[in-house]
């Protein structure tokens, strides 16, 4: 039996609290508050269902073998309780079998089995009361373990074992106080014996049903606690490289993912491409407009180069300051440029004010390379920097592509 965590953490974080009460809870209650109990269910049906159709069976075959000592003990009436037990009780109990294989509501469920026990407990009565034979009585003192196959083998939700005991507690004591040949002596002792054993297989059946919902609860707990953890590390990690400002990757993120790449890019034969994007003249717009303004620009500026990038593939970078990076993976060099002018167009649409006169802008310098086992994979960021470098010195607002971006590179 294993829990399900399904859900959003709010939602798991109220199943936690609820769990954490009710295992606070008194000792003679075994219900769950109702989030808990639905989700018991939902995680025990198939299981629960499954062992009761196995043990059910087994219970019904050691039934019908109760045939021979039919034959024993009243020969006379032996097609009798055949015809009880083969054309009534085995088909009865077969079909209840069935509707629970295939599902049924969980009190439904519980309801039907425990139907299943009286009747098997009035038809056993029905049988030796039929019969005048001198030992017929003494199938009573057997009666005890139809109690035992559902409260202990079956292990009736205990509510249902309480009724279900006190159904047969009943017919048991109709059928023996009315039968004559039965002496008062034995009668008496009979009611004894069968009342212990209605009490004695009660208190296992609690005991079997609050064990089971301990360690349910303990084993729930204990998911979703494992699950609070590993979102918390998911939270961390993903803090850990990210930039807190404009929520791209950050520069210790960027020196994984750019040897990771390379190698992969080594390995598959195919080429890698880099952007490395400067805001022009953002010095002058943080001194006119403040540091507010200066750190909105830039998430306005992360957002759109994120929007003109293959998101699956491709990594934005705050690489320091003012300054974006863009790694792509499996690009050649027109595309490299392709993509800068995407990017570098699309800053300029945005229209942020500069400090004087026109809007913000970027300049983009982009390069690709051949990588192999002889280079080291910063020159693909130097030779992208210098590539920056040659549109910042022909004016700004354009993108250039570097020289050097087909094949391999020396080392």
């Amino acid at each position: 039996m294993v829990p399900s965590c399904e859900g959003g953490p709010a939602v798991k974080e109220t199943l936690l609290q609820a769990v954490e009460l009710d295992l606070s809870r008194p000792w003679h209650r075994l219900r769950f508050s109702h989030a808990v109990e639905t989700r018991f269910e939902a995680d025990t049906s198939v299981q629960r269902g499954r062992h009761l159709v196995i043990a059910g069976i087994m219970a019904l075959v050691i039934y019908d073998l109760y045939i021979i000592n039919d034959y024993a003990f009243r020969p006379e009436a032996v097609h009798i309780a055949a015809w009880i037990r083969f054309g009534l009780m085995t088909p009865l109990a077969l079909a209840v079998f069935y509707c629970i294989r295939r599902g049924l509501p969980s009190l439904l469920r519980e309801a039907a089995m425990a139907a299943t026990i009286v009747v098997a407990m009035l038809l056993s009565n029905v049988i030796f009361f039929l019969s005048k034979s001198p030992y017929s009585f003494l199938d009573t003192f057997s009666f005890g373990l139809i109690l035992l196959v559902g409260n202990i083998v079956l292990s009736l939700r205990f509510a249902f074992a309480v009724g279900s005991s006190l159904f047969c507690a009943l017919i048991v004591a109709t059928f023996v106080v009315t039968y004559e040949p039965m002496p008062t002596e034995v009668k008496i002792n009979t009611l004894v014996v069968f009342t212990s054993s209605a009490l004695f297989t009660l208190v296992a059946n609690f005991r079997l049903e609050a064990s089971e919902r301990q360690s349910y609860l303990l084993l729930l707990r204990e998911q979703l606690r494992n699950q609070a953890a590993r979102k918390d590390n998911q939270v961390l990690a993903k803090i850990s490289i990210t930039d807190p400002l404009t929520g791209v990757a950050n520069r210790r993120h960027f020196d994984t993912m750019l040897e990771q790449r390379w190698d992969e890019a080594i390995a598959e034969r195919t080429m890698l491409g880099m952007l490395v994007i400067d805001i022009d003249y953002f010095k002058h717009y943080n001194d006119h407009y403040g540091h507010l303004k200066g750190d909105a620009c830039l998430r306005q500026v992360a957002q759109e180069i994120q929007n003109h990038i293959r998101q699956e593939d491709d990594l934005v970078v705050r690489y320091g300051g003012e300054e974006f990076v863009v790694l792509l993976p499996n690009a050649s060099a027109s595309s490299a440029m392709r993509a800068a002018q995407r990017i570098r167009q699309g800053i300029e649409a945005l229209a942020i004010p500069q400090a004087g006169p026109g809007v913000i802008t970027v300049s983009v310098g982009a390069a690709a390379v051949q990588p192999s086992e002889t280079m080291d994979p910063t020159i693909l960021l130097s030779i992208a920097d210098e590539a920056l470098f040659q549109a910042k010195r022909a004016g700004r607002n354009r993108s250039v592509l570097a020289p050097l971006q087909d094949g391999p590179l020396p080392a």
